[in-house]
């Protein structure tokens, strides 16, 4: 079997570097340089009663968009000499408007430069803030192993953000001895907020699955984390659409319970199907609900099948069109008939296959795929 490959545009794992700080595009680094060619060119073709010179005082505002502070108090000495060079070509190089307008570049430059120096500091505070929210979410969103217990498994995580880790997705999988239980989730939110509401979740997540004797235990203790939560950010709203797996070995059956995500996928038999069941509030709204404990069904987990979980971010995936993206048929036209993929077979075709759907993409990507042991 094929493990997921890291080369993909989708494909954004722990291994690979992260948050990088946006390059200002070309035409705003061309655009100081422009900008003297045309003042020089009206110097050209105008008569000489229009003191063309005066245009120049906005150079080193023109420059601080895209240059650090160094450049911009450059040009903005190079502005100042090609004006007195334009003056003293019209006799003009002493006369006071032509003093006023050195002193005014002078102050514009300045002010300029001192922007600049103030980008480039919240640049590198926002690279910073970055930076240290990316490693936090490599340590909470690992690697998933190739096994884990009695099941194969493969992941893939992308956040909206191209080049960051930041994002609200989530996934893990562990082996307890009540079965491998996972989830996969997606956190109202974005940026570092939904990676401190991640850290909460998958916390106390990794503690729970030990502890709790089934997966309604596992949601209260979840649901009971996020409430500390929302109290402590504050948010009233916070909330995080999950769905939770425990497989069974012994009787061979998933239990499943799903807090308002993306329905469940199984490949099984060469037929794909959307797994269904009772609905449950997201987590972190189960005050609302009418029971104290949300609904949990189960279903047969063979030999040959495979289960997919997946985020928001890849069903609602738009093409050129503005057509979602079409997860169940995608699936069906290319495992229908054939024999039972591997985990990672299907993440690799996910991934693959998506990019192919829509050039951008919006939200956040989470993929969990698991399959019982002894597939292949």
């Amino acid at each position: 079997m094929s493990r997921p490959r890291p080369d993909g545009p989708l494909a954004v794992t722990p291994e690979q570097s992260g948050f990088r700080p946006a390059v200002p595009p070309a035409w705003t680094r061309l655009l100081p340089f422009v900008y003297v060619a045309f003042v020089l060119l009206l110097e050209a073709t105008l008569q000489k009663e229009w003191a063309v010179s005066f245009f120049l005082i906005a150079l080193p505002a023109i420059a601080a968009y895209a240059y650090g502070p160094a450049v911009v108090a450059a040009l903005t000495v190079f502005a100042i000499a090609l004006e007195g060079v334009l003056a003293a070509i019209s006799h003009h190089l002493w006369e006071t408007h032509h003093v006023t307008a050195d002193i005014a570049t002078a102050l514009v430059g300045i002010l300029a430069t001192v922007l600049a120096a103030h980008r480039r500091r919240q640049e590198r505070h926002l690279v910073h803030a970055n930076s240290v929210a990316e490693a936090l979410m490599r340590a909470l969103l690992r690697p998933v192993p190739h096994r884990v217990g009695h099941v194969l498994a493969a992941g893939l995580y992308r956040p909206s953000e191209a080049g960051t880790m930041v994002g609200g997705d989530l996934f893990d999988i562990r082996p307890t001895s009540a079965g491998e239980r996972a989830i996969i989730g997606d956190v109202r939110g974005k940026g570092l907020q939904a990676v401190r509401t991640v850290a909460a979740i998958l916390g106390s997540f990794r503690e729970a699955v030990y502890d709790a004797p089934d997966l309604p235990a596992v949601a209260a203790r979840l649901e009971r984390r996020l409430a500390r939560e929302a109290a402590e950010i504050p948010d009233e709203e916070l909330f995080a659409t999950a769905v939770l797996i425990e497989y069974d070995s012994l009787t061979q059956r998933l239990t499943v319970a799903n807090h308002g995500h993306v329905e469940p996928v199984l490949i099984s038999g060469g037929e794909v199907r959307v797994l269904d069941g009772p609905p449950a509030l997201p987590l972190g709204l189960g005050a609302l609900a009418a029971a104290d404990d949300p609904p949990a069904w189960s279903h047969p987990f063979t030999r040959g099948d495979v289960l997919l979980l997946v985020t928001d971010g890849v069903v609602e995936a738009r093409d050129t069109a503005g057509d979602f993206y079409p997860l169940a048929e995608r699936l069906r036209q290319r495992y229908a008939g054939r024999p039972a993929p591997g985990p990672a077979d299907v993440v690799n075709f996910l991934n693959t296959d998506l990019p192919r759907h829509t050039r951008s993409l919006h939200d956040d990507i989470a993929l969990l795929a698991i399959a019982p042991h002894g597939l292949i």
